[in-house]
């Protein structure tokens, strides 16, 4: 007999104890994988459409003859990540993440398709936190501390006023987001996921820093309401 619950991996880190479990959900009879920190959700496979949006909305900004070095800030579900590698344009993908746990589980294989992601050779799964190698100049290759990339794309926090750490908090800015242009190449795209409405203010930052801004709104079925949930990808094109 499939379990109705089972907790697959648990672990302390910096920011709380973060779990996998998978599920059999009532509604839909499918199975189910979530993320919580402590008691809090983080993410669910039941809701997959805008992390991988991100990803398509993102490098659609991009030119279509070009090979493609991406980053993805935030391993997750890889989900985000997943998609990006489905564009045959994509020729390096590093993907950041803070909790080790989180890379371990795709190692593991305790999620589907975590194959698909770890053993493709276009990957590097870099453990570290994406805003302190931002802040402070490491960068997101250990071998070229200036390397630029073409497209970034976050999916951490649930948006840009609600962050899981106080220390998230300064990317949001047009000081952190100006620091975030200049690792990209001319014409490159920093893409964000955000569970919110579109934040005007936000799009006003973004803006200042960056050629041109855009927020999608990225509408799913929700299986759990019978009815429709959206989050927003905003699109940044930089000079």
């Amino acid at each position: 007999m499939h379990p109705r619950l089972a907790e697959l991996a648990w672990a302390p880190t910096r920011i709380g104890e973060i779990s996998l479990r998978r599920r059999l959900e009532p509604t839909t009879k499918i199975e189910v994988y979530e993320v919580k920190l402590g008691d809090e959700y983080l993410m669910s496979s039941l809701f997959t459409v805008a992390e991988e949006e991100l990803s398509r909305l993102g490098l659609a900004a991009l030119p279509d003859d070009a090979p493609l070095d991406v980053v993805v800030g935030g391993l997750g579900l890889g989900y985000t990540a997943r998609a990006a590698l489905a564009d045959d344009r994509v020729r390096a993908l590093v993907v950041v993440e803070a909790l080790a746990p989180v890379i371990d589980w795709h190692r593991r294989e305790l999620l589907p398709h975590a194959r698909d992601l770890t053993t493709d050779p276009r990957t590097t799964l870099l453990e570290g936190d994406f805003f302190a190698l931002l802040r402070d100049g490491t960068g997101f290759d250990p071998a070229d501390p200036e390397r630029r990339f073409d497209a970034i794309l976050v999916d951490i926090d649930h948006s840009p006023v609600n962050v899981l750490d106080s220390t998230h908090a300064d990317l949001y800015t047009a000081t952190g987001l100006g620091r975030l242009a200049r690792r990209l190449k001319p014409g490159g795209v920093f893409g964000l996921w955000s569970d919110d409405a579109p934040d005007e203010g936000f799009l006003a930052v973004l803006r200042e820093c960056f050629a041109a801004a855009t927020a999608h709104v990225v509408t799913f079925a929700n299986p759990l309401t019978g009815g429709t949930s959206a989050n927003t990808v905003y699109v940044a094109t930089n000079f």
